[in-house]
């Protein structure tokens, strides 16, 4: 990872930077999600999600070391970090635990609800502005969720699950962007993949105690199969795609403004659908087609509102994240110099 200059960033340059680091990490997501897919039929979701930890660990802390300043393995922020692992722990958990049960575009549309909720957020608690058109595309994204759930047909509780992924997915974001850069990309990682893998096992352990053991729910069960260590290098390139891919994401609400960047999540759901149907012969039924179309439609009427207003110097990085080094303490900003 390139480290930051000590010289403020233009927008227009942390704007592209987001877009393209959210844009990767979502290609990489499609191939983690869909070799989740694919590992759940034997393993637990549990060992699967530590395993993603235990690999970043072992990855990031010798890089920390050896890359030196600004990167670090100590932080005054660990609780913002015990709070994004708490969060990404359980909204992943609930994720894959629908897998068995609805197909990868499926349970993905659900999920992108989560930009909507980012933008949502980034308006509430960062002071982000949200006009008009943005409330009328958020309006219209929602609906599409709606309609991809199928409530007409019946709601099906386990639609709910990738809904709170998503929520706590967006409540993850808008700590990235209190973050800001007062650490280095490396350092968020490594500090939320790993709490997220201690945190992890006891929460799957307490799952599988009160989730009734039967076929439909293999994969909610605590422990291992046999012949586990033959799928170590399975498990590790699992781990390492899993890692690159959150720390892009992670990187991108950063540098850029939440809401611009949330809408190029939507990049996951073209790809993820092209690929469930190649592995698995998925194919999305009526309601999650028309959802996924709205959902996108709304996401890009966000993102070239966004992009619009950027070009004509409207928006601009918050002072805190545009201004100092990453690991040394931000200038100090009144109240209302952060409001727009």
């Amino acid at each position: 990872m390139a480290m930051m200059s000590t010289y403020p960033v233009p927008a227009p340059s942390r704007a592209v930077h987001g877009i393209l680091c959210i844009t990767a990490a979502m290609l990489l997501f499609v191939v983690q999600d869909a070799a989740m897919k694919s590992l759940l039929v034997t393993y637990p979701v549990w060992p699967l999600l530590f395993a993603r930890s235990v690999v970043a660990v072992m990855v990031l802390v010798p890089l920390i070391v050896w890359l030196g300043a600004p990167h670090s393995l100590r932080s005054a922020l660990w609780p913002l970090h015990l709070a994004r692992a708490a969060l990404f722990a359980t909204g992943f958990s609930m994720f894959y635990a629908a897998f068995p049960f609805m197909g990868l575009a499926e349970v993905s549309t659900i999920f992108f609800a989560a930009p909507l909720f980012t933008a949502l957020m980034a308006a509430l608690f960062l002071g982000e502005r949200i006009g008009a058109y943005r409330v009328a595309a958020l309006v219209v994204g929602f609906a599409g969720v709606v309609i991809a759930m199928r409530p007409a047909g019946g709601l099906d509780l386990v639609a709910v699950l990738p809904l709170l992924c998503a929520l706590s997915y967006a409540a993850s974001q808008i700590l990235a962007r209190r973050i800001g850069e007062r650490e280095s990309t490396l350092t968020v990682g490594l500090y939320t993949l790993a709490f997220s893998g201690v945190l992890i096992l006891p929460a799957g352990w307490a799952v599988a105690q009160i989730v009734p053991d039967t076929a439909a729910t293999q994969h909610l069960r605590w422990g291992l199969p046999a012949g586990a260590l033959a799928d170590l290098a399975s498990l590790t390139a699992l781990g390492l795609v899993g890692m690159v891919a959150y720390m892009l994401a992670s990187r991108a609400y950063q540098v850029a403004n939440a809401s611009l960047v949330a809408p190029f999540d939507y990049t996951y759901l073209p790809f993820a659908a092209l690929l469930a149907y190649v592995l698995w012969a998925e194919v999305p039924p009526p309601a999650t087609l028309a959802g996924m179309a709205i959902i996108i439609a709304s996401g890009l009427c966000i993102g070239w509102r966004e992009t619009r207003a950027a070009r004509r110097g409207d928006t601009t990085p918050a002072i805190a994240e545009s201004t100092f080094t990453p690991g040394h303490p931000p200038p100090q900003v009144s109240e209302d110099d952060q409001t727009p």
